[in-house]
């Protein structure tokens, strides 16, 4: 398995390359690796979520609903 290390600006590895075929082979013999694929969402999935977050705005600015810290929503992405 050839692996590529990937690099800050400063010289500290923040993660790995790991080859397509490597990681299909990795897939077979781990399969709870499955879980940490990416799975791009859909149109009408981020569309509901828009809607959701402008809702949950306006309810801020009602006073109906408490607003989190910016860090905590940071976080969540």
């Amino acid at each position: 398995m050839k692996v590529q290390i990937i690099e800050d600006s400063k010289g500290e590895a923040t993660g790995i390359f790991i080859p397509i075929q490597d990681w299909k082979e990795l897939k077979k013999q781990y399969k709870e690796l499955e879980t940490l694929e990416y799975v791009q969402p859909s149109k009408e999935q981020l569309l509901q979520e828009l809607k959701e977050a402008v809702n949950e705005l306006n309810l801020i600015e009602q006073g109906k609903l408490k607003a989190r810290p910016a860090k905590a929503l940071l976080d969540e992405l």
